[in-house]
């Protein structure tokens, strides 16, 4: 009977403190009191510091006259212009530096990829040779070659190098014709806007159909007659309203025209050179990556080797060269940064003199770190869009 008695008897529970879920508990809670005391003891010595200085706290400053120029900007600036709108003009010259260098670091990533596997025994060493140097040479050395090495040693404007198109080249940078849009232009660009969203309704259409019944419809070239013939035909009809002004020679300079500075030259070639060798090296990563039967099995169907990369290696390999392609467009976008070292007015060259002018270092500092992190979280968004459209569907 005692021994049925013991057996009736409930197990001990363990100590308190072994309890896994009690000490998770605990230690988050204790992870979570020293970050928030970390916190309040970096600001509570941030006010302090700022109260003995005498430098007052918040975004205020953001309206007040700049007094300094700049060199480029993509809207109207002038040095009786706000130090928000200095700061504006950095981060536009950001955006275009990023979005200009990713596409061209993408196209020749792409190439160069593609030539690391060619049966071509020059273009595979001249391909392999390029990803071996600029791969391994830290990119502000590779603005300072382009700035320095190349731009530099350009002749003046007196002997700028004449250029189709009526374009000039000379150490004071690009020079091409500039687009002057008449009355009525507007259409032009409705036109354009009205036929690429017909090519993308075209595409669909042509892919059910497709998927439907297994017939093609000429998808590229009826896209490129819309997005091409809509414009030309509005231009038309709206009477021709653009002209250009090009660019001319004078006795020192060249006046007219639109001219691209060699800073920004140096920045764009150096960041898209200096990244599409990374790009090579994902994009041969991710055509190694596909199985070697699905290039087999398109010949056997008559394929040439041109339209098997294109329309059986290339679309598969996508899914393994997305993700890590959005990496090197995030380190694309802050290598920008590095334009400081050679003059061009980017984000961290006018946030800067802001900074130093105001004394505002901890607002300065926060505008610059906001402005790059939303810039990758939206280039991140992006393309994680577009790696989830080119997934593989499961059904």
């Amino acid at each position: 009977m005692a021994s049925q008695e013991i057996l009736r008897e409930e197990p001990s529970r363990g100590s308190f403190i072994n309890d896994p879920r009690v000490r998770g508990l605990f230690f988050q809670a204790l992870v979570i009191i020293a970050v928030v005391a970390l916190v309040w003891w970096i600001a509570h010595n941030v006010i302090v510091n700022l109260t003995r200085l005498h430098i007052a706290s918040g975004f205020g400053f953001l309206k007040g006259r700049a007094g300094f120029d700049i060199s480029e900007s993509a809207i109207a600036y002038s040095s009786d212009s706000t130090y928000g709108r200095a700061i504006l003009v950095g981060f536009i010259n950001t955006v275009i530096v990023a979005v200009v260098g990713i596409i061209t670091a993408t196209i020749i990533g792409f190439i160069i990829g593609i030539g690391r596997l060619s049966h071509n025994w020059l273009i595979r060493k001249i391909c392999t040779v390029y990803v071996e140097v600029f791969r391994n040479i830290p990119p502000l050395l590779v603005i300072f070659f382009w700035y320095s090495g190349v731009l530099a040693v350009l002749p003046p404007p007196r002997e700028s190098i004449h250029l189709p198109f009526g374009s000039f080249l000379n150490q004071r940078g690009f020079y091409f014709p500039r687009a002057m849009w008449g009355d009525g232009s507007w259409l032009i660009f409705v036109a354009l806007l009205v036929g690429i969203a017909m090519a993308w309704f075209v595409a669909r259409k042509a892919h059910q159909r497709q998927m439907a019944t297994g017939q093609q419809f000429p998808v590229f070239w009826t896209s490129a007659a819309l997005i091409v013939g809509l414009p030309l035909l509005a231009y038309a009809l709206s009477g021709f309203p653009l002209s250009f002004d090009y660019p001319k020679q004078s006795t020192f300079n060249l006046t007219g025209g639109f001219q691209v500075s060699p800073e920004f030259l140096s920045l764009y070639l150096a960041l898209s050179f200096y990244t599409a060798a990374f790009i090579a090296e994902i994009v041969r990563a991710g055509i190694r990556g596909v199985s070697k039967g699905q290039t087999e099995a398109a010949a056997a169907l008559g394929l040439r080797s041109g339209s098997i990369l294109r329309l059986v290696v290339i679309p598969q390999a996508m899914r393994i060269v997305i993700p890590p392609l959005t990496s090197q467009y995030l380190n694309l976008t802050k290598n920008s940064s590095l334009a400081i070292a050679i003059g061009y007015p980017d984000l961290t060259a006018t946030a800067g003199t802001v900074l130093n002018q105001t004394g505002q270092a901890v607002e300065g500092v926060l505008i610059m770190m906001a402005v790059y992190l939303v810039l990758s979280l939206v280039t991140s968004a992006i393309m994680n869009v577009v790696n989830a459209r080119m997934a593989l569907v499961e059904r």
